[in-house]
């Protein structure tokens, strides 16, 4: 994996991962940034956020979990002054048959190998993520066109 960047100015920098994707770092403007993208912090919990959407795909995949939609919705609490975040708490809503002590275990089993989540860990920040399901939608109401994006996992 790698990873550079490149200092636009102010507190802008262009991130690169090696691989052609790009993303802009930044911060607010009340905090005196020009808010080009979003922040160092902010983009850690996006990565929470994908890393156990993408686990949690990969877990129900191998449990034989089907599902037709997934949400996965976190905050980060920090204290005014603190360095860091001090807690991530969220829902993750996934559209599935099955029961939710079926999703449940997904999810626990998620968020012991989603390795973004198991740096959370390492830094002492908690996690805690519920689950709601949702009874799939008629296949039309997924997309335009009438396809759905089904993970049939």
């Amino acid at each position: 994996m790698d990873a550079r960047g490149v200092w636009k100015g102010g507190f802008e920098t262009l991130l690169e991962d090696g691989r052609g994707h790009t993303v802009t770092v930044d911060l607010p403007a009340d905090e005196g940034g020009r808010n080009a993208g979003t922040s160092a912090l902010e983009l850690g919990v996006l990565s929470l956020t994908g890393c156990i959407s993408t686990i949690f795909a990969l877990v129900a995949r191998k449990r034989r979990l089907s599902f037709t939609g997934l949400t996965v919705s976190l905050t980060a609490e920090r204290a005014a002054g603190a360095p860091t975040i001090q807690r991530v708490h969220g829902k993750l809503e996934v559209e599935t048959k099955a029961s939710k002590e079926e999703a449940e275990t997904v999810l626990r089993l998620t968020l012991k190998t989603c390795p973004m989540g198991v740096l959370f860990e390492q830094a002492h920040i908690p996690v805690d993520v519920t689950v709601a399901t949702i009874p799939p939608r008629p296949m039309e109401s997924h997309r335009p066109g009438g396809t759905a994006n089904q993970a049939s996992v």
